[in-house]
């Protein structure tokens, strides 16, 4: 089933069924490949464990689904505190970055759980009884879900990465992926003329179509003239930056993105070797495909070569303004399990979708007349617009059909564990 599903909230119940089971199992498909200790490894405390995905994303439905039901009683209210994240109008929650010492309850109890909750959830669908109040909770805990399944990939990657014998994600990944086109057309520019132009979603759950409360209201943006890069930076663009002295030359730098290159002793993107020939992937190493979408970069990162190639990164409104209008379910996405950025191909505006979500010098923050979801659900998104940045487009780890247009994902510029590019933008007349 594709996912985009942003459907109306008084969707037909057939469909409602369908997309949750189909949205719980592939998160089960994901984490199959692991074992009950890969699956409670933290390697920082920007990530969680495997184990933490499945039961966070289960005591949602539970906490705000099931809940609602008159008499509903948790069978395991002690883990509420366990599984909680950051939703303090609930209650408290255990320490974000020491989730790894969450031994109990045990994969095979938190699979049990997952069992049990969707089972009734299920029941409910089947017999008609979700209250019309759930309904709009569950289609936004299907959306968290998928959310943390690109997590779940992207977490996973850096604790096997982090191990000395960093093994595969999964031996069946294991491929050549040097050379997998042609080649790289070399750069062009897409001109746009400065215009007016309508930005992000109408509100949820009062518009059919799902968004989440960060990319609403609907609203006016003057967009100055500028060009876009036809396609992402790749591998071979960003290895030309490092050999030019890209990453020793401070000129290209933030102040606080060269402080943390020195600190953490950046020399590359994230999984590069030091020859700069392979990089880690969850196949595990392979040889850098030079075509392929540069990822696993920092927002300083990006921004230091943009400034390096005479450009800069586009602001969010100039890649929506691009993006409207275009398929968001093309591209490369984690549902062709691939899980690693594919060479462009084609002619024209490539990869605004999948690949690499794609850094934009954008700060995240309140669009005019934004309001956050009601009740406990309003600490989802509004809270976090401080020292965020925007990116755009989901990647090769992002369900299909999860993003669009509108989409704003947004972490701390410093996070390099993300799949995560750029594309290049600059000022015209």
């Amino acid at each position: 089933m594709n996912s985009a599903t942003a459907a109306a909230v008084h969707a037909p119940v057939d469909d409602l069924q369908h997309h949750f089971a189909h949205v719980r199992t592939r998160s089960l498909q994901l984490a199959a490949p692991l074992s009950a200790e890969d699956a409670m490894v933290q390697s920082m405390p920007d990530a969680s464990p495997a184990k933490w995905h499945l039961a966070h994303t289960t005591w949602f439905f539970e906490r705000m689904v099931l809940a609602s039901v008159p008499g509903y009683r948790s069978r395991h209210p002690q883990w509420d505190y366990l599984f909680n994240s950051y939703y303090q109008g609930i209650g408290p929650a255990h320490a974000r970055e020491r989730r790894g010492v969450l031994s109990r309850p045990s994969l095979a109890e938190v699979h049990d759980y997952r069992h049990d909750v969707d089972s009734q959830v299920l029941a409910l669908l089947r017999a008609g009884d979700l209250p019309d109040a759930a309904r709009p909770h569950l289609r936004l805990g299907l959306q968290h879900e998928q959310q943390h399944q690109e997590l779940l990939l992207t977490d996973i990657k850096h604790a096997l990465w982090c191990n000395p014998l960093q093994p595969a994600y999964r031996e069946d990944l294991r491929r050549d992926l040097r050379d997998s086109a042609e080649g790289a057309a070399a750069l062009q520019w897409h001109h746009s003329l400065e215009q007016i132009v309508e930005i992000g979603a109408a509100p949820w759950p009062a518009s059919d179509q799902f968004a989440y409360d960060n990319e609403s209201p609907r609203h006016r943006v003057l967009v100055p003239a500028h060009a876009l890069a036809d396609r992402p930076v790749s591998n071979a663009d960003f290895r030309r930056f490092i050999e030019a002295g890209g990453y020793r030359e401070v000129r290209w730098w933030m102040s606080e993105g060269w402080a943390r290159r020195e600190a953490e002793g950046w020399e590359h993107p994230l999984y590069w070797d030091d020859a700069l020939q392979r990089e880690y992937t969850l196949g595990g190493w392979q040889s850098l495909d030079l075509h392929a979408p540069v990822a696993h970069v920092s927002y300083f990162e990006a921004d230091a070569y943009a400034r390096w190639a005479g450009a800069r990164l586009p602001t969010e409104f100039e890649w929506e303004a691009a993006a409207g209008g275009r398929p968001p379910e093309a591209g490369n996405f984690a549902d062709d399990d691939r899980l690693h950025p594919a060479a462009a191909t084609g002619s024209g505006l490539r990869q605004l979708f999948g690949d690499v979500w794609e850094w934009t010098r954008s700060a995240y923050g309140a669009y005019p007349g934004f309001r956050t979801f009601e009740g406990d659900l309003g600490e989802y998104n509004g809270k976090f617009m401080c020292g965020q940045w925007i990116l755009r487009g989901g990647s090769c780890a992002t369900p299909r059909g999860h993003v669009r247009a509108s989409y704003r994902n947004f972490f701390d510029p410093a996070a390099r564990w993300q799949f995560a590019g750029l594309r290049l933008a600059r000022d015209e007349q």
